[in-house]
């Protein structure tokens, strides 16, 4: 039995998945008043809690985030295979292999991918990048599901015809919600990878030891 409670081993997650909780449901009810206050004024009928979570505008307000997000961890983990910065917490030694290059080895307590081989291990070799492209790929999928179904309300708001989905894709609007939320991932991951050469957090793994030089690179 571990000597450590069960909150001790798992606080990272458990606090990350209760701000996010919080958070969307914040986003969810401040959203649902605002769009039902854009419909109030049109003199179309509001809608309830409930059926907003299936509206466009949930849905695109969501989803636009969540494929921004995966988009960055995806491409993160895969190029930090091979490009380094020198000094950066977040990159791997300039020289020679780190601890996550060595060969997988079949041993008792490794995963049972590693254990079974073959393909399998090939393909959980690489999961954490797929699954990631997976979840982007679908995200983004729905972002456009999304923001389509909210446009051609806007539409109707509007007295406007509505338009189909390949119309809609055709339009800057769905593109300015994409890249606005791209390149303040690119420019986040950037930040950490720059900022952890010459700054420290003393207790963080995302930092390098406080004594380190700034040109030292790898944790």
């Amino acid at each position: 039995m571990s000597k450590h409670s069960y909150f001790y081993r798992n606080g990272l997650s458990i606090v990350f998945l209760s701000l996010f909780i919080v958070t969307l449901a914040a986003q969810a009810l401040t959203g649902w008043k605002e769009h039902n206050k854009d419909l109030s004024e049109a003199h179309i009928p509001i809608l309830s809690l409930l059926a907003y979570l299936g509206t466009g505008h949930f849905i695109s307000a969501t989803f636009e985030n969540f494929q921004s997000e995966f988009l960055q961890m995806s491409l993160y983990v895969v190029l930090t295979i091979h490009l380094r910065q020198q000094g950066s917490a977040e990159s791997k030694k300039l020289e020679g292999k780190d601890e996550v290059d060595r060969d997988p080895k079949p041993e008792k307590d490794a995963p049972w991918a590693v254990r079974k081989g073959g393909w399998i291990l090939k393909v959980y070799s690489y999961s954490l990048s797929l699954v990631f492209f997976l979840l982007f790929f679908i995200s983004w999928g729905l972002h456009l599901y999304g923001s389509w179904i909210d446009h051609n309300v806007q539409q109707e708001i509007h007295h406007q015809s509505r338009e189909s989905i390949v119309q809609f894709l055709s339009e800057p609007t769905f593109w300015f919600e994409t890249f606005q939320n791209w390149q303040s991932e690119f420019l986040s991951v950037a930040s950490i990878v720059i900022l952890t050469i010459y700054f420290r957090q003393k207790g963080s793994p995302e930092s390098k030891p406080v004594d380190a030089s700034d040109v030292e690179t790898g944790k």
